[in-house]
């Protein structure tokens, strides 16, 4: 197989790194011939190229691996090959978020493969899995830790105490946050995932948009991590969404659990996710979900299934679903200087020391419009209390 990569960063180079290990007899199979890059870089290796429109007239080439990252250029660079009869593999979680539906058409309506694997989860085997149990089961419920960055945060303030900017800081000294690290504290790095991954799940097409609800991790205090403890609660960062008949609900926020549970045990860097299937029941994955290896042994992966022929689950997209954001009663713990009880008088609600309060079984939409409020005068905390039944 004849391969061009779009892009030579983190996990371009661990691309390159593994297939030119020649470590098993499948890989001695692949072979990378370009690289596209910015012009300034051109002259550092002969297999450079600033000029995409050689890499599609070349017949011998036939996938292209997209690492890029972001909305543009990858975009119209993923289209373009597609029409021009090439596979697409890609990591890009922020342009399959947006545009599956239309790179599975193109890709269909030209006899090539789209596949992303490594856009959910990195190293996490989860895109293929979710297909494998979808061939027998309905999927009602996806839930996890999605984002690295924001649990080795959660992790490290749980285990030291320190603040929330130390912390932040030591995570972009290690390389676990970029420079704006406001994708992965504010959610939307979950929120890219979670819209892939239902769309398989629920065989509809689920784009980020406002009404999804999300709310992050910037408000987190070393003050709210010791409340957290006294009340023997771990908290994590996940996204979920559950199905019922015709209706969906999609939901990021802080969550917390006791010490025994699964997610609570999910340490640094590393990210968890799992399905409730019709007969498989529960299944969860556990394992790198970023850096230049583990992502790029999952772009690897998608370049073996297209050299083996290997078909990946067909999704049409098309199942008309509503978001109902209502329909599931949790409780949750929220901070605020403001009388909370007097905000949701209809709500069973209980003060905790300092300016803590549990509000009693109240809906993810009821919970985050409130906070929508709160946060019109302060930095609210917002944090469901897990009762594993999703």
């Amino acid at each position: 197989m004849q391969i061009a990569l779009l892009g030579y960063g983190t996990v371009g180079h661990g691309v390159v790194k593994i297939i030119e290990s020649q470590a098993t007899e499948q890989l001695r199979r692949l072979h990378v011939s370009q690289i596209w890059v910015r012009p300034e870089k051109v002259d550092q290796n002969p297999l450079f190229t600033a000029d995409y429109q050689e890499i599609l007239a070349n017949d011998k080439i036939d996938t292209i691996i997209e690492v890029l990252g972001g909305l543009d250029p990858a975009y119209a660079m993923i289209t373009d090959a597609l029409k021009h009869h090439k596979n697409v593999v890609t990591a890009n979680k922020a342009v399959v978020a947006r545009h599956l539906t239309e790179f599975t058409t193109l890709a269909r309506q030209n006899h090539v493969k789209f596949y992303f694997e490594s856009s959910v989860g990195g190293g996490i085997p989860w895109i293929i899995n979710l297909e494998r149990a979808l061939r027998i089961d309905q999927i009602d419920s996806i839930h996890g830790i999605f984002n690295g960055t924001s649990n080795f945060i959660l992790d490290e303030m749980m285990e030291t105490g320190a603040p929330f900017d130390v912390v932040l800081a030591e995570a972009q000294r290690r390389g676990y946050a970029e420079a704006d690290p406001s994708a992965d504290l504010d959610g939307d790095d979950i929120e890219n995932k979670l819209c892939i991954s239902a769309s398989i799940a629920y065989d509809t097409e689920i784009k980020p948009n406002d009404d999804l609800l999300k709310f992050g991790i910037r408000n987190i205090t070393a003050a709210d991590v010791s409340f957290f403890k006294k009340h023997h609660w771990v908290v994590k960062l996940i996204g979920r969404s559950f199905r019922r008949d015709n209706r969906y609900n999609f939901v990021i926020e802080p969550t917390l659990y006791a010490p025994g549970e699964i997610e609570a045990g999910v340490h640094q860097n590393y990210n968890y996710v799992g399905l409730r299937g019709t007969t498989i029941g529960k299944l969860s994955f556990n394992g790198q979900g970023a850096g230049e290896l583990p992502t790029a042994h999952a772009l690897i992966q998608d370049l073996l299934d297209l050299e083996l022929h290997m078909e990946h689950l067909t999704r049409n997209f098309q199942q008309e679903l509503e978001l109902d954001n209502n329909s599931k009663l949790l409780d949750y713990v929220i901070r605020s200087e403001q009388d909370v009880a007097s905000l949701l008088s209809d709500y069973e609600v209980k003060k905790e020391e300092h300016d803590y309060w549990i509000v009693k079984q109240i809906s993810a939409e009821a919970a985050h419009e409130l906070i929508q409020q709160l946060e019109q005068t302060e930095k609210p905390l917002l944090a469901a209390i897990s009762q594993q039944r999703s």
